[in-house]
């Protein structure tokens, strides 16, 4: 159910998305990474490049520069005498092209892919252009190169940006738009691809300034941003079912609440909450319970912390996607390479570790609304929403399915930027383990659907045993209406995993809804 396990198709025509090194955003890289759109570089852009190249072969050619005319690391002392430079960028790459693991789905490396054509748009690498030529070619074939799970701690993807440098000069595989396809020129080592870019003649001028960026953990990050924002609204909606389906107050989302303790996202998930089940501002209070159980009565307050977190998020990848972040910086204005730490992702880190932990109290929530569920005193059905069989369990088993999951993404949710390393010989004595938080962050949305998925399935069994059937022109109404058109009506004692499947599936639909579609 995870974004990384869907096959991403080829590049399509469906669209354009300029790169312009300063206003791409999170949606852009989603629709490059899903096919649906061509990249196209800007003109202004591309000059940007241009002038950074010319600026960094100059400067490299009067003075030390990092990476250029001297080794990385731990070498950075080490000059590269002027007879081997041409060769120092190949090897870089070849030494640094060693991430390890699982090999990771085309729609996270075409997402990496376009956050690195975008960052070097902005003008700071002192790259070719006919690499950013190269990878826009790539993200409109469909061809991709493989690339490894492992191989950074959060101060730059340079194990697998290196496989992607080897991939442009023509010493790595890629993959086509299936993620197939591979095969070999007998003898030269030199990877042929339908779609794949020309090979670049990378040199010492290119290879640092290709792998110096976290492109893959922000496009990692953009991807479980986009669909995790999404589930996060689609649950809302799941619990206006749940509110329906036990009689709850709508009390608790009244205006004059919010107006009083007005944080944004508590403010707007009440407001979109009174819009969905269809209550005025003032809501009357109802006559038979106080109060309800937090799992309704604290939607707010947790949902919209969790928004909150989101739009952290989005702020801090607007600008690192953007980012001229390589060490060295090339200034062309001023014929300066700068060194600095600019790659550090210490923003990124804690935005993703925040964003996870706020997502995690969402669906802990969503679990205990499944409990209520299960509970005659709120639904005045049977136990667990069973049959009138003795002793049925009914949707019992649900609430074990739903820890469970919620188990693993309360693990995925362990703060990932209090990881620790010492590398290089010491002198890089940090590392913000972003690219971790990353991973995480992406792993958290297949058990985050699940769990949502196992309230649905219940939400709509109790409203179909009590009848009710709210107004098909609310978005409540209209979500159930879909819901039921999918999950079986069937409350006997039966599997429940299939019909955990189709809900968890429903969700996308159920965020249209929410953001204001009609599914």
């Amino acid at each position: 159910m995870s974004s990384r396990d869907v096959d991403t198709p080829s590049a399509g025509t469906y669209g354009l998305v300029v790169l312009d090194g300063y206003s791409t955003g999170v949606a852009d890289v989603v629709r490059l990474a899903d096919g649906s759109a061509r990249p196209v570089p800007g003109t202004d852009a591309m000059k940007r490049v241009e002038e950074s190249w010319d600026a960094a072969r100059r400067i490299a050619a009067t003075g030390r520069v990092y990476g250029r005319s001297t080794g990385v690391g731990a070498n950075r002392n080490e000059d590269v005498p002027t007879e081997a430079a041409a060769e120092h960028g190949l090897r870089l790459l070849r030494s640094h092209a060693g991430a390890i693991g699982a090999e990771l789905p085309a729609r996270e490396v075409r997402a990496m892919l376009a956050v690195r054509a975008n960052q070097l748009l902005a003008g700071g690498a002192g790259l070719r252009p006919t690499v950013v030529t190269a990878l826009c070619e790539a993200l409109e074939s469909g061809a991709y190169p493989v690339v490894n799970e492992f191989g950074s701690v959060g101060t730059g993807d340079i194990a697998a940006l290196a496989q992607v440098g080897l991939a442009l000069a023509g010493e790595h595989p890629w993959r086509d738009g299936e993620g197939a396809g591979l095969s070999a020129r007998a003898g030269a080592g030199v990877v042929e691809q339908a779609g794949a870019p020309e090979p670049q003649p990378l040199d010492n001028n290119d290879a640092l300034a290709l792998i110096s960026s976290n492109a893959l953990t922000l496009g990692q990050s953009a991807l479980a941003l986009h669909e995790l924002r999404g589930l996060i609204g689609a649950t809302q909606v799941v619990a206006a079912l749940s509110l329906v389906a036990v009689d709850g107050s709508y009390e608790a989302y009244a205006a004059p609440v919010h107006a009083a303790r007005p944080h944004r996202g508590s403010t707007e998930v009440a407001r979109r909450m009174r819009e969905m089940i269809g209550a005025p501002d003032r809501p009357t209070p109802p006559l038979g319970r106080i109060q309800d159980p937090y799992g309704f009565r604290c939607v707010p307050q947790i949902h919209g912390p969790a928004h909150d977190a989101a739009d952290a998020l989005e702020e801090v990848l607007a600008v690192e996607i953007n980012a001229a972040a390589e060490n060295p910086l090339i200034c062309a204005e001023d014929m300066a390479a700068y060194h600095h730490g600019g790659f550090y992702q210490a923003q990124l880190a804690l935005a993703l570790d925040h964003f996870r932990l706020s997502l995690t109290q969402v669906a802990r929530l969503s679990t205990s609304r499944l409990s209520t569920l299960n509970e005659p005193s709120y639904t005045r059905l049977r136990p667990f929403l069973a049959d009138h069989e003795p002793a049925s369990s009914g949707v019992m088993i649900l609430e074990y399915a739903a820890g469970a999951a919620l188990g693993d993404l309360r693990a995925f949710s362990a703060p990932a930027s209090l990881g620790h390393a010492v590398l290089s010989r010491g002198v890089e004595e940090q590392a913000s383990f972003a690219s971790l938080a990353a991973r995480q962050t992406l792993r958290a949305c297949s058990a985050y659907r699940l769990v949502v998925g196992c309230e649905l399935v219940a939400a709509v069994r109790a409203l179909r045993q009590r009848g009710l059937r709210p107004d098909p022109e609310l978005p409540v109404g209209r979500a159930l209406e879909i819901a039921e058109s999918v999950l079986d009506a069937d409350a006997t004692d039966r599997p429940l995993t299939d019909d955990v499947t189709a809900a968890a599936a429903l969700l996308d639909r159920f965020t249209d809804i929410w953001s204001g579609g009609t599914a």
